[in-house]
């Protein structure tokens, strides 16, 4: 990597950094570009080289946070004796919700944004060459032969849409309840999700 290119991924990086330290204490709606920008010590037409506004610097934050999540479940359920794929995905919701019980301020951010088409779009638009949660997840899948599992894609856009929201009430807020109380519920319904989409 060249010297400017370098300096440009630093300048990105901090971009990043700044509006992430923003939107989780200050809040999106109430942070604005001025804001990011002082803090990164850049210029504001720079940020408009790398982002076109604040949603996609949102967008791109909520993608990368949810990728590191993800990734820490699926290497942590490598580790564990579970072998039933219904269990496997339990396992790896469960691990992400707990990370986000644990940071309310980061559930504030994450959950009430996330969506499969966020996650989706932001990954594809990543030049990494390293593995992303979806390649593993994909290659967990593919691993279970003795199963066909229909609609993949769709499986997932329900189980993340599900677990996000209903998580964010029930975490923050308690509302309709607690949530511990909700989660055998929740991995009842994940588990209804993943049947209609096993074909027998």
């Amino acid at each position: 990597m060249g010297k400017l290119a370098d300096n440009k991924e630093k300048k990105q990086r901090s971009l990043l950094e700044s509006a992430y330290d923003l939107f989780l204490n200050k809040g999106f709606e109430n942070t604005v570009v001025s804001d990011i920008v002082m803090k990164a010590g850049v210029a504001k037409g720079t940020f408009y080289l790398y982002f076109k506004d604040k949603h996609q610097v949102r967008d791109v934050l909520i993608a990368r946070t949810a990728e590191k999540f993800f990734l820490e479940a699926l290497y942590a359920l490598q580790k564990k004796n579970i072998s039933d794929f219904t269990e496997q995905i339990i396992f790896i919701v469960d691990y992400v919700l707990n990370i986000m019980q644990k940071n309310p301020l980061l559930l504030r951010f994450i959950a009430k944004n996330l969506s499969w088409g966020i996650y989706q779009k932001a990954i594809a638009n990543d030049n990494t060459s390293e593995k992303t949660a979806y390649s593993l997840f994909m290659e967990l899948v593919h691993s279970h032969t003795e199963l066909q599992i229909d609609a993949i894609d769709t499986m997932l856009f329900l189980i993340i849409e599900l677990a996000s929201s209903t998580s964010y009430r029930a975490i923050l807020d308690h509302d309709p309840m607690s949530f511990d109380t909700l989660k055998p519920y929740l991995n009842r319904s994940i588990r209804a999700i993943i049947k209609l989409h096993i074909q027998n």
